[in-house]
């Protein structure tokens, strides 16, 4: 498939923070072959089996969430019996804990369109899930992928190893941890990626956790944990090993620089200079620590330490867009300086960083960018400028003009996913109405 998109404002979100209009990009097969101005690239029109006149809308690289959890998606709006949960480790137990084991393969399957159908929307076209269900584990990473392949993203994917159901669950995960990267291995799909998944620290035993760190290294992949979400988390590694989160993890060779460590609230300098010692990327979850009251990550101070820190949702809306949003008022708010977290640093965490970390994930590297050779993954978006826009201002302008709801066109790996706000690869209807009835009687399953 050949694609001319011409008469475009471009974002490279490359090193320069590129602005180009007109511009136009040329598509050769799943991966860019050129871009520039539109005058150039209009000899192209001919050739091309589709063009895509943007009318001015900014193209720009697809959006990439490095952490979220497919899982929840059927929990929206459900209603626990008693108090709400007071604490982060009650809203574990009370709600995911409960939720995850209720889930059946239909259910896994239904999360999982829902929540590619709103990152299909809101021009997220790549996502690194971190799964659970405890009682429907064999081939749940299958059912995950082919979700994905059939919408046309890109995800990368593991299961969550925990001790908390039992010896018993944790080696399934292990298992299906195992046999999914073996089948990547085997047959490597560039949608699709695999990583080592564990929960957390407060949830595994040292037994398990050196039989995760051996399994990983053995497959070549790297581990996707969530490390230091909660104080409970510190306090339990802290009473039962006498010893900080991070410390733990890198003892048991869970870190180092293949890893994704998730969170990472409650840390100290120390764990800091772990972190960046031994090559550890960190994804902040912003609404997700503000929703849970756990407080929130010093994303500032790790940047400045070197360490290679994303952005993800923990399992919010895949509008991207407001994750930074949120991210770019938080740490203003929380260090009570305005010069926190700016604009271009927060679009760097967003792509370029993101895009590092997906490639940890087993995805193809040159996510994030719009550059001939990189994957074809791009959106557009309405945006009326009502001041100028150069490469000097565009951060700025992205985080206070756009939002995910005004992206229009979605293009991964040269196949177009949505045009003109319609989608390509799926039914929303149909899904959203199967998930309805799936969601009630698994909410009779729970409560």
């Amino acid at each position: 498939m050949s694609i001319l998109i011409t008469n475009a404002t471009l974002l490279t979100m490359d090193e320069r923070l590129g602005v180009l209009a007109p511009g136009a990009v040329w598509i050769e097969g799943e991966r860019i072959a050129a871009l520039g101005p539109a005058a150039r690239l209009e000899e192209q029109r001919a050739a091309a089996q589709t063009v895509i006149d943007a009318a001015g809308r900014l193209v720009m690289p697809g959006l990439i969430c490095a952490h979220t959890h497919f899982y929840g998606a059927l929990a929206r709006g459900m209603a626990l019996p008693g108090d709400p949960p007071a604490n982060f480790g009650q809203i574990l137990e009370r709600l995911w804990w409960r939720l995850d084991k209720a889930l059946d393969a239909p259910d896994i399957d239904l999360s999982v369109r829902v929540c590619l159908i709103d990152a299909i929307r809101h021009g997220t076209t790549t996502l690194l899930d971190h799964h659970a269900s405890p009682n429907a584990i064999d081939g749940s990473l299958d059912i995950i992928a082919e979700a994905v392949r059939s919408a046309g993203l890109r995800a990368g994917l593991c299961y969550e190893v925990s001790d908390r159901d039992g010896p018993a669950i944790a080696r399934a995960g292990m298992r299906e941890n195992e046999r999914f990267a073996r089948r990547l291995a085997r047959a490597p799909d560039p949608h699709l990626g695999a990583v080592f998944g564990l929960h957390a620290s407060l949830t595994l035993s040292a037994e398990t956790l050196a039989h995760c760190a051996g399994l990983a290294a053995d497959l070549g992949v790297g581990c996707h944990i969530h490390v230091a979400e909660g104080e409970i988390d510190v306090q339990d590694s802290l009473m039962r090993y006498g010893c900080r989160v991070v410390q733990r993890l890198v003892a048991a060779g869970i870190l180092g620089d293949r890893a994704i460590a998730v969170h990472a609230v409650h840390l100290d300098a120390a764990e800091h200079d772990l972190l960046a010692t031994t090559g550890t990327a960190v994804v902040h979850n912003p609404r997700s620590n503000m929703k849970n009251g756990v407080g929130t990550a010093d994303v500032p101070a790790m940047l400045a330490r070197g360490i290679l820190i994303g952005l993800g949702n923990d399992g919010f809306s895949n509008n991207m867009f407001t994750e930074m949003h949120v991210a770019y008022l938080l740490h203003k708010h929380a260090r009570a300086d305005p010069r926190a977290l700016p604009a271009d640093q927060l679009l760097r965490m967003a792509f370029e960083h993101n895009a590092r970390i997906a490639a940890r994930a087993g995805l193809p590297a040159g996510l994030g960018v719009l550059r001939p050779a990189a994957p074809a993954d791009l959106i557009l978006v309405n945006h009326t400028p009502i001041t100028p826009l150069h490469a000097q201002n565009a951060p700025w302008h992205v985080l206070f003009g756009l939002d995910g709801s005004g992206v229009d066109t979605v293009i991964v790996g040269g196949r177009v996913l949505m045009r003109g706000g319609i989608l390509q690869t799926m039914d929303e209807a149909a899904v959203a109405a199967q998930a309805r009835e799936a969601a009630a009687r698994l909410w009779k399953r729970i409560v």
